[in-house]
């Protein structure tokens, strides 16, 4: 019998083959050539467009499924909310404290020294004052604009608490964005800190000076 050109349904085979002699088209379950009698077993077979596909080959593909740490696989993060940063900030500035105390009161006692030598005015302890307030100042946006442009990308409270601070790509931020960041938290205060209590409902946590540098505060 003539091999078949066509898919198998069920057990129907539907098809036709070419005559090896004289090339002409005959149905696959002819024995011999209807034009020149030469037997069909082994003609080739002939493309059949009315031919039905086997089930099994008509069946889609397998969807494929990304599986857990391939590389087209996306994990989304948590964003630091509003209590777990008020404690990170309480810890920095435990940190900036302990850094700046005590150059603070060096500075605080040769001004005092020096005002006891020189008048009896109150003058030098009020000078004494506004050097430590402004080397305070100082400290706190160096030692947060320094820490979170790092490697590192946050404070050493963040890193406790497994924070850092990122663009909105989830990105490394520079220093200069870190710097506008820490100074638009003076905004955030001024709204009777509003600005801050904002990291407790926004959509991706983000308080007011985050909103205003372009930053997020992500966890993981």
């Amino acid at each position: 019998m003539g091999q078949s050109a066509g898919y198998s349904l069920g057990v129907m085979t539907i098809g036709t083959v070419f005559c090896n002699k004289c090339g002409s088209q005959n149905s696959s379950a002819a024995q011999f050539c209807s034009i020149c009698g030469a037997p069909l077993a082994n003609a080739l077979p002939a493309s059949n467009p009315l031919a039905v596909p086997d089930a099994t080959l008509a069946a889609p593909p397998q969807a494929q499924y990304l599986q857990p740490g391939s590389a087209t696989q996306t994990t989304s993060k948590g964003y630091g909310g509003f209590w777990i940063r008020f404690v990170a900030a309480v810890i920095d500035g435990i940190i900036v404290q302990a850094m700046v105390t005590p150059v603070v009161f060096i500075v605080g006692l040769m001004i005092g020294v020096a005002g006891a030598v020189a008048t009896t005015g109150r003058g030098p302890g009020i000078i004494a004052i506004w050097i430590g307030g402004v080397f305070g100042l100082f400290a706190s946006w160096l030692y947060e604009a320094a820490m979170e442009s790092s490697s590192k990308q946050a404070t050493l409270g963040k890193m406790v608490l497994g924070m850092k601070v990122t663009d909105l790509q989830g990105n490394r931020i520079s220093f200069a964005r870190a710097t506008a960041r820490h100074f638009c938290k003076y905004i955030s205060a001024m709204i009777m800190f509003i600005g801050y209590i904002m990291a407790g409902f926004t959509d991706r946590k983000q308080a007011l000076h985050d909103i205003i540098a372009g930053t997020l505060v992500q966890r993981g």
